[in-house]
């Protein structure tokens, strides 16, 4: 079979307006923002729960207390391409993760201390100095752990004239909490759908109920922002933007996930199937005879994928 892909473009007025700034005019920003604040003496935001007092400095999974810590900002165009357009996408890079994903290949982030703690106001600089360099949007990588600090930058930025997408580029492991904090903030979710196996799931990333928390989160996702909706430009302006990256031996589940997503969320979902994966970080110490994931993966493996997504109903995907 010759595959298609098929890149369907649907248009918002040009006049959009992110959704933040209805909520910054009629005061509600600021008091999402002490919501989210007061969470973190009992923390829930990810499928964890840990319950952590962060205020007193308690560290959770994230390891990470009521200030957030960046790695890095800028400009990056190595993202999809609703998102890079042709001026890039604006990229804050957080230290930390949620998950313990034993292949991470971008584990020197995701697994330590690196970056710089800063205040509100400081993550509220680096949005506005993004703004300013003509990025498309605001990337906020790996945000679980620090959405209150998100918010409380967002309410300080706003005021000073970001009028940006918010995009939400997380490991989809988030609380119903967390993003019910976030509604009508964030324009555009991008979500990993890791795993449709709740063993591999806890054998590979360390963590529990990922399947289930991961398609509650989407679930929600989806009914606050809806499919991807673009500009005349093809720049994403808001909706929702899933990532699934392909394993070997079909660990990922890939075939029950795009089936969730045409089932359960929307046959029109914008749908990235990554195809990088190659053994990296603490899975090449898996003996060969524990891990299906000590090899990169087959052309026909992707090719595998692309008809499991076709034949689900899926057409969206980035090129």
């Amino acid at each position: 079979m010759v595959w298609r892909r098929l890149y369907v473009i649907e248009t918002m007025n040009t006049t959009f307006e992110p959704a933040y700034v209805k909520l910054l005019r009629d005061g509600q920003l600021i008091a999402r923002a002490k919501e989210a604040y007061q969470r973190f003496a009992s923390c829930d935001f990810c499928g964890w729960r840990c319950r952590v007092d962060r205020i007193a400095g308690k560290l959770g999974v994230c390891r990470t207390g009521d200030n957030a810590r960046v790695s890095s900002y800028g400009l990056h165009m190595g993202e999809e391409n609703p998102l890079r357009g042709w001026r890039g996408s604006g990229t804050i890079f957080f230290t930390r993760c949620n998950l313990r994903c034993q292949y991470c290949q971008n584990h020197d982030i995701s697994q330590t201390d690196s970056g710089d703690l800063v205040s509100a106001k400081a993550l509220a600089l680096m949005m506005l100095e993004l703004q300013s360099m003509g990025c498309h949007n605001i990337n906020l990588v790996s945000p679980t752990h620090v959405v209150p600090q998100i918010l409380a930058a967002v309410n300080i930025a706003a005021r000073a004239g970001l009028r940006l997408p918010l995009v939400y580029n997380t490991g989809g492991y988030d609380s119903l909490t967390a993003l019910q904090l976030l509604e009508d903030v964030v324009d555009i979710y991008m979500p990993d759908m890791k795993y449709s196996s709740e063993r591999v799931a806890s054998y590979y990333s360390k963590c529990p109920r990922y399947p289930q928390v991961n398609q509650a989160a989407i679930t929600e996702m989806y009914r606050q922002v809806g499919d991807l909706q673009m500009d005349l430009s093809g720049v994403a302006q808001r909706g929702l933007l899933v990532r699934h990256l392909i394993l070997p031996n079909r660990l990922a589940g890939t075939n029950e996930i795009v089936h969730f997503l045409a089932d359960e969320v929307s046959k029109n979902t914008y749908l990235n199937l990554m195809n990088q994966y190659h053994p990296d970080f603490l899975v090449r110490q898996y003996p060969n005879q524990y891990s299906k994931l000590n090899r990169s993966i087959k052309a026909s493996e992707f090719h595998e994928a692309l008809d499991f997504a076709e034949k689900a109903g899926l057409y969206r995907f980035d090129k």
